[in-house]
């Protein structure tokens, strides 16, 4: 009798689910603006954002070696309840505490995501060798639209914020986080061994061109590889950039639009919508269309692509965010090129590094969100607490154009004997 196996389609919907509670990490420039008014240095709550992003990524690989040993379900789960505690704690000592948030959040926070994020990738993988671009980017859509639900929640639509204050939303939305990532962890399961989707057979590689997983590298021989570490470094200025333009979306535009003449209301809500609208919106489509388009245009002239344009738009955007307009425009490319980054990695290191360990080999790849996501952010904050947000931007924009060159000299990677 032949065993039972689950539609795969349901692994993207919880994925889906998962990553929408993930997503709370960009919400953070939502209640940024208020712990500065309770006191709060702009470098502190940056603080916060970078300690959530570092903690995230490193334990992100040893979630990918737990993996094996605990099953993705059990592994998701756990992510789960480890964020959804975060955030309780943190309502339940009053939300305004530095220290109490940057570990409640930052830290623990921080690790339940990275529990947790592998586990969709690894599972989407397996399940969708023949669609890999676009089921990477439709399982982490959600991470970036769920920055959009929350910050609108917290915001201007719930208002949860002006009328339960800090403490309140900050429990609300760890148990909401809690128990999305445990009902979409349940759908968390490996195919059976030597299942492939019907019809389709593992492609044979091409001279000159990327692997497309059907060579299987263990961690240890990816790190071996100068591929693993020219693929980190696109990953670094790609995503750094992209993490400090979020920790700065609602800070610098409302100085900026401040200094052409707009109220402080305004300037309030124009930012306010450049970020939970145009860019939540953007990031997650670009993670959608990003992945898609990967599958036809290759995963190498998709990140070069992807890389050269948002360093354009980086460096651009400190003329940009005084203008509402242009602001828009500036943070749906940002947005759209940054959610891209979550579709074109996880993709590329399958591609390069094989399918297989693609659980514990991204992990290691996704260790550069990480050092991008301290260094953006923190010298976005320090820069502004300086008074020069400008010279952000156009550090990151000039680290993502040269990333792009680095992406343009990737070659297909060799197993040593």
């Amino acid at each position: 009798m032949s065993e039972k196996v689950m539609n795969r389609w349901l692994a993207v919907v919880g994925a889906i689910l998962i990553q929408l509670a993930l997503g709370a990490i960009y919400a953070w420039s939502v209640f940024t603006p208020e712990l500065v008014l309770k006191g709060w240095e702009k470098g502190q709550t940056q603080n916060v954002f970078a300690a959530g992003l570092a903690f995230f990524a490193v334990v992100m690989v040893f979630a990918g070696r737990l993996m094996p040993k605990v099953g993705p379900r059990k592994l998701a789960i756990t992510g789960g309840i480890v964020l959804g505690l975060g955030y309780v704690l943190a309502g339940l000592v009053g939300g305004t505490s530095y220290w109490a948030i940057l570990i409640l959040v930052g830290v623990i926070g921080g690790s339940g995501i990275g529990l947790a994020y592998v586990v969709p990738i690894a599972v989407g993988t397996r399940w969708f060798p023949d669609k890999k671009g676009l089921i990477m980017g439709l399982a982490v859509a959600g991470f970036g639209f769920g920055a959009m639900l929350w910050v609108k929640l917290a915001g201007s639509v719930g208002n949860l914020i002006a009328t339960l204050g800090l403490s309140q939303t900050f429990l609300i939305y760890g148990i909401a986080f809690m128990l999305m990532v445990v009902i979409g962890g349940i759908f968390m399961v490996f195919p059976p061994d030597g299942w492939k989707p019907a019809g389709w057979n593992p492609p044979i590689p091409k001279e000159g061109k990327l692997a497309s997983g059907a060579l299987d590298f263990t961690s240890g021989e990816m790190l071996k590889t100068p591929q693993f570490y020219m693929i980190f470094l696109c990953f670094v200025a790609g995503g750094g950039a992209g993490l400090m333009s979020i920790g700065l979306m609602k800070l610098f535009p409302m100085e900026a639009l401040g200094k052409n003449g707009y109220s402080e209301a305004e300037s309030s809500a124009i930012s306010g919508a450049a970020m939970a609208y145009f860019f939540s919106i953007a990031n997650g489509l670009g993670r959608i269309l990003w992945g898609a388009m990967s599958d036809k245009l290759g995963r190498k002239l998709s990140i070069i692509i992807m890389l050269a344009t948002q360093g354009v738009v980086v460096l651009a955007f400190p003329m940009m965010a005084g203008s509402e307009y242009l602001l828009y425009l500036g943070a749906t490319i940002i947005g759209f090129n940054f959610g891209g980054n979550f579709a074109l990695f996880p993709s590329i290191t399958a591609d390069t590094f094989g399918n297989k360990f693609v659980g514990q080999n991204y992990p290691w790849v996704f260790l550069a969100y990480g050092v991008g996501g301290i260094a953006g952010p923190i010298m976005g904050g320090k820069l502004g607490d300086m008074g020069n947000f400008p010279l952000a931007f156009t550090i990151c924009g000039v680290a993502v154009l040269a990333a792009a060159v680095v992406a343009a000299l990737i070659k297909p990677a060799k197993q040593v004997a």
